[in-house]
């Protein structure tokens, strides 16, 4: 086995007191021969560690199939200096790929004394809010602006790795941990990606409110209304993102959404429709109590389509019915509404709820 150690830069953009005490923080990053932890084999554990005031680079090569054992030990003793593991995918990959190594040699080591941080993990909720073109590491560093040297894929590198234990060739192995050392060195530049998950899950709090108006395809007035919002945490990066009736646009510690009003006439569907009689002529429902009183040719027994009242007004759109009464053009409609009031979203709780259940939309689509 091969134990390199160096000195790092380490530029802290996130602040690493969300996450615990540097001393107690460990990153780390596996590189193997396959996917499957009971037919492919580890050859590379790379650590990134905070000691005596310095960011240090560890790695802990196999330059042999026989020193995988070794390695294991070697990291699992270290791990025991440490707190909480950050990685990329870990959770997902890393940790249960070294638990099944572990078992292939009788090691009794797992990570129960360890708290597990997995980046990903953290930002994959929100992949679509953000526009990511993918989960891979690269692609969040691509987002964020990280330069990466490396141009070979873990996979593409399994090859590699066979070709050097053949050959010794340097270069190979110079390959191999240049690849290791990029995706350590990005893992804690990567970090500012967290802010995402910061300041979208906060609380916000609302700054403005106010009516402005687009021209819709036909070039007609159409209202919409804007929430100016912020809470405590800072994004490294602006975003925006639009469906048919919502734009989401953030940066810095502010967030604005822009909502489509619907003005006009809507319909509250009574859901208990058997109890209830149509009004041919008024075009609408009422209960049996009352529709007794009415002229049988006049009514007709109402139907799931047909059992409304209309109403008029400026109306604000719901995906699902958080609010009663939820106001629908048809039945069939997903998208319901409720009455718009100044007032509404003045209420912590309810600007909350509805902050959120627009977030969750666009992170949907």
């Amino acid at each position: 086995m091969i134990t390199l150690q160096k000195h790092i830069p380490f530029e802290e953009t996130y602040p690493l007191d969300r996450l615990g005490s540097r001393e107690e923080i460990l990153f780390f990053d596996i590189e193997t021969t396959g996917f499957s932890g009971e037919y492919s084999t580890l050859y590379l554990i790379g650590c990134v560690c905070y000691k005596d005031g310095i960011w240090n680079l560890i790695q802990w090569f196999a330059d042999t199939l026989d020193s995988e054992r070794e390695l294991l030990i070697t990291f699992f003793e270290f791990l025991k200096d440490y707190k909480k593991v950050i990685h990329f995918n870990g959770d997902g990959f890393d940790i249960p790929y070294l638990l099944k190594r572990c078992h292939a040699y009788g090691l009794k080591y797992d990570f129960s004394g360890v708290e597990s941080l997995d980046i990903y993990k953290k930002i994959r909720p929100y992949r679509n809010l953000l526009s990511l073109l993918s989960m891979k590491q690269k692609a969040i560093e691509a987002f964020l602006g990280v330069e990466r040297k490396d141009l070979y894929s873990g996979g593409q590198l399994i090859e590699v790795y066979k070709d050097y234990l053949i050959s010794r060739e340097k270069f190979l192995f110079d390959l191999l941990i240049l690849h290791n050392e990029d995706d350590l060195k990005g893992m804690p530049l990567i970090l500012p990606i967290l802010s995402y998950p910061d300041f979208l899950g906060s609380r916000f709090t609302l700054t403005g409110q106010s009516l402005i108006s687009s021209p819709d395809l036909f070039g007609r007035k159409q209202h919409l209304l804007q929430l100016n919002l912020e809470n405590d945490f800072t994004i490294p990066a602006g975003f925006s993102k639009s469906n048919s009736l919502i734009t989401a646009k953030a940066a810095g510690r502010e967030l604005t959404l822009i909502i489509d009003l619907y003005e006009g006439e809507l319909k509250y569907f009574y859901p208990d429709y058997k109890n209830y009689y149509y009004l041919i002529y008024e075009d609408r429902a009422i209960h049996k109590s009352v529709a007794e009183y009415v002229d049988k040719e006049a009514r007709v027994k109402a139907t799931a389509k047909n059992c409304y009242i209309r109403q008029t007004g400026c109306y604000v759109p719901q995906f699902s019915p958080l609010w009663t009464p939820a106001l629908q053009n048809q039945k069939k409609d997903k998208i319901t509404y409720f009455s718009y009031d100044p007032e509404f979203f003045q209420n912590p709780d309810t600007l909350q709820s509805y902050i959120r259940h627009l977030l969750d939309q666009l992170s949907s689509s």
